[in-house]
């Protein structure tokens, strides 16, 4: 090797980056355009055929701008392209071929309804090419994002591959929650790795586990999910158990996924939005109760083009897309009078038995003298995994060949009682039952009186709705019986001890709840119950016990929302918006403010006569949520009216509240009224009710602060902040403290003296309250101090992240409250503009724990997280 060629090209200033760019030309011209000004918007060259004159054949022109070039772009739609005399490819063929293979190639191709032929072919052979991106788009517009995007992403990635070192990932694949299983998934081996295949291949992104009830579909979705993770940026497990309206399911979604529904857009299109680029599998867990939103599911492998679902269901989805998997039963041993023992233990429904068994009782095994017995009941239950666990659970109280005796004895009559039932669902049927009607007579009223519950529900609520009953006098040790039995799950949590019944086993429970002659009243103690809970819990999401009280709310949301629900059905629409406007803290911090903000408006359009406080609440409690969502008209006048109907039931707390609430109408009014803003937040600081209550007190401040802020009263500001800040801190509230210390951050950077620890403090909290919305103005602020300092790379990727935060909660919209555009537009004019917006694309990206590891670790880096930095930036 000579010198010359061991020295690396060092480019002058005007050999910018090369972007070879293929396409047919007419029928693309709007897209080349878009292209061209998406590479030269990077400060990048596009190479094209439009931009010079060339007097040579096209074939010699394409070859030797391909070997000058350094990325391919290539872009398709209907057209194959023309073919030269003499030539059996098209030129468009020919430059996709030329590239070489080492070069970074990113394909583009409009969706359309028809293909020309040979263009079809080459796109199929594009798709399985394992150097391409392949990426498909809708408009012009769509297609600039994505090249400007991908390309910084791409300069990015080839700068970090040359690096000397880079620190492993932090996190290689952030997954959403998937539930924990209770026992192994035993026999499942051969299932699992073909639906691993099938979830591995693009033509597979609707895969749908059929199967009776019980027959294990949710248990192999989760295998499959704690399995699929390196295929996918992101894992969600979404349980629709308690979903009954098709019109839910996207909600649902949306909700596991981060996604809040803000209104401003169908649902479809905001996960769309906030997904945008992401390969996710998203897990859909019992579907068969609202099968009619299938085709939503079938809209969403559209408006998701990078995601796959796996669907839990009882019934086929039926539609095109679809490709079912039928989930089998466990197999079974041989014929138990002729197999040896090892080959009744090598059957997986004999190795569920005992696995089951021993965890009722570790004394138990499968012996010579047993087997046998095991194997008749396996195979009676004909391996339904439910049957086998729950007859297994059993094993206490009855020896095999005595459990062998009963289920000979009720099968056939629980077969025969029901036979418009599947079979294997009838098999599951009748071990329920036969579970429950081995219980005492006070476990089997227990048992039924719980079908009342929708999901999780505690101690304190099974005595609500049992209260007076004589079966009800000894109920922990009844309710230990349904735990024995497998009809319950316990779990703690804060050292509060929670039941839950497996989905087929709550089924039969509601069933026959009922026909319980008191159920209407049962569901009013329900109702009442959880209206207690919240008079209870509302002083306590205040201060140093905010966090566990908004966990102990958590933990029975879905009863809590089921008893509201209730209540509006039966008319008790005055209840209902006591419970709302008590829970205020709670529903914001969690972001459940669209839901219950739902059922405000209905209250409104219902023509129900509601009580004066009822209409001051729906009034305020929507007016303020709207705040939040995009695309919302504020009303003031909502607000005046709910703000006097306060003062008429001498309401102070509430008139405070909502004075608050009219003050930040004003304020994102258009236009907004700054004056008469500040008039009603002073006013709402002037109530004692309000400033007697810490928590208010502290983010009415913050609320003044910010009006002062933006009139231009710096000083005044900085002063509200402060007292808010020593306010919440005397008092222990994180949230408002959060609060608070986002505008002092926010403040110190306006002044140049950044502070960035307020942030990393602001961060620490909102993670603690599980408060996302917080997470993303902490990430902000950090990203503001860092670009002040001239951190360039470090702001990009901070902003990046909270980017993709602000996209997944519905929050990016909020134009009124954005603090950090300011610096955005002061660095996109320097020329460090290129670095920061790579920063910026890596940062949307990064997983959420090397994100958390970056913000809160002032030393931690890019490198030191595993995460590729940007092009430009110094190493």
């Amino acid at each position: 090797m000579t010198e010359r060629d061991s020295v690396p090209m060092i480019r002058t200033p005007d050999q910018r980056l090369r972007i070879f760019v293929s396409s047919t030309l007419k029928e693309l011209e709007p897209e080349r355009r878009a292209v061209r000004t998406a590479i030269e918007r990077l400060r990048l060259a596009p190479v094209m055929f439009e931009l010079g004159s060339r007097p040579h054949p096209p074939r010699q022109l394409y070859r030797a701008y391909l070997q000058q070039s350094d990325v391919f772009v290539g872009v398709y739609w209907q057209e194959y392209g023309w073919i030269a005399p003499g030539e059996e490819i098209s030129g468009l063929e020919d430059e996709y071929r030329l590239a070489p293979r080492e070069m970074p190639k990113l394909i583009y191709v409009k969706r359309a309804a028809e293909r020309e032929p040979r263009l079809a072919e080459l796109m199929a052979r594009v798709r399985s090419d394992d150097t391409t991106s392949y990426t498909p788009f809708s408009t012009e517009e769509e297609l600039a994002e994505l090249v400007t995007a991908d390309l910084a992403t791409l300069l990015a990635e080839r700068f970090d591959a040359s690096r000397t070192a880079v620190a492993p990932s932090v996190e290689a694949i952030p997954a959403g929650r998937i539930p924990a299983p209770f026992s192994d998934a035993i026999g499942r081996e051969r299932d699992l790795a073909t639906l691993l295949a099938w979830l591995g291949d693009d033509a597979h992104r609707l895969v749908t586990l059929v199967g009776p009830g019980g027959i294990g579909k949710s248990r192999l979705a989760i295998e499959v999910a704690r399995n699929a993770g390196e295929r996918f940026d992101r894992v969600t497990f979404v349980s629709l158990a308690q979903v009954r309206d098709p019109g839910e399911v996207l909600g649902a979604i949306a909700r596991e996924l981060g996604v809040r529904d803000t209104g401003g857009a169908p649902v479809s299109e905001q996960l769309g939005i906030a997904r945008a680029g992401r390969r996710d599998l998203i897990v859909l867990d019992n579907f068969e109760q609202i099968v009619d939103a299938a085709s939503d599911v079938v809209s969403l492998l559209t408006d998701l083009p990078g995601a796959t679902f796996l669907v839990t269901s009882r019934v086929r989805l039926r539609v095109r897309s679809e490709q079912v998997f039928d989930v089998e039963p466990l197999g079974l041993p041989p014929d138990p009078s002729q197999a040896s023992i090892q080959a009744i233990l090598e059957a997986p429904a004999v190795q569920l038995f005992r696995d089951r068994a021993r965890s009722a009782d570790p004394r138990f095994d499968v012996t010579d003298d047993n087997a046998e017995d095991v194997a008749r009941i396996c195979l009676a239950l004909e391996g339904v995994p439910l049957a086998i666990e729950l007859a297994a659970a059993r094993i206490r109280a009855l020896t095999p060949a005595a459990m062998l005796g009963r289920l000979d004895r009720m099968l056939p009559l629980l077969v025969t009682a029901a036979r418009d039932v599947p079979e294997r669902q009838q098999t599951i049927r009748a071990t329920v039952e036969w579970s429950i009607d081995l219980l005492g007579a006070d476990a089997r009223a227990l048992f039924e009186r719980l079908g009342v519950f929708s999901g999780d529900f505690s101690l304190d609520a099974v005595e609500a709705v049992t209260a007076d009953e004589p079966w009800a006098a000894d109920l922990l040790d009844t309710l230990l019986e349904l735990v024995d039995g497998s009809l319950l799950r316990q779990r703690e949590q804060h050292e509060l001890p929670l039941f839950s019944m497996l989905v087929p086993v709550r089924e039969i429970a509601a069933a026959r709840f009922e026909l319980d002659p008191d159920a209407g009243a049962v569901r009013r103690a329900h109702a009442e119950y959880y209206v207690r809970l919240a008079g209870e819990t509302e002083l306590l999401l205040r201060g140093a016990t905010q966090s566990a009280a908004l966990d102990r709310l958590e933990a029975e949301r879905d009863d809590l929302r089921a008893g509201c629900r209730h209540l509006i059905a039966v008319g008790e629409v005055d209840v209902v918006a006591d419970v709302v406007w008590r829970l205020f803290l709670y529903w914001w911090i969690r972001s459940l403010l669209p839901e219950v903000k739902a059922w405000m408006e209905a209250l409104l359009e219902s023509g129900q006569r509601l009580s004066t406080r009822a209409r001051a609440i729906a009034l305020a409690f929507s007016s303020w949520v709207a705040l939040w969502q995009p695309d919302s008209v504020i009303d003031t006048e909502r607000m005046e009216e709910s703000v006097a109907l306060f003062r008429t039931i001498g309401d102070e707390f509430s008139v405070g509240l909502a004075l608050s609430i009219a003050s930040l109408s004003y304020t994102s009014a258009t236009p907004p009224d700054l004056g008469l803003a500040e008039e009603r937040q002073r006013s709402a600081l002037a109530v004692d009710a309000a400033r007697h209550d810490a928590t208010f007190h502290s983010l009415f401040e913050s609320v003044l602060g910010r009006i002062l802020h933006l009139r231009g009263d710096a000083a005044g500001a900085v002063e509200c902040y402060n007292r808010a800040r020593e306010i919440a801190a005397r008092t222990g509230d994180e949230f408002a403290e959060r609060i608070a210390l986002n505008q002092i951050g926010w403040s110190r950077i306006a002044a140049g003296e950044p502070q960035p620890q307020l942030f990393t403090r602001a961060l620490e909290l909102s993670l603690r309250l599980r408060n996302e919305d917080g997470d993303a103005y902490a990430l902000e602020g950090l990203a503001g101090s860092a670009a002040v300092v001239g951190d360039v790379e470090r702001a990009g990727l901070l902003l990046g992240a909270a980017e993709a935060l602000r996209a997944r909660t519905g929050l990016h919209e909020q134009r009124s409250y954005v603090t950090y555009q300011s610096f955005v537009d002061a660095v996109i004019t320097t020329e460090r503009a290129a670095e920061f917006e790579a920063a910026r694309v890596v940062g949307r990206r990064m997983p959420r724990r090397a994100v958390l590891e970056m913000a809160l670790n002032p030393e931690t880096d890019a490198a030191t997280t595993g995460i590729p930095r940007p092009s430009g930036s110094p190493s």
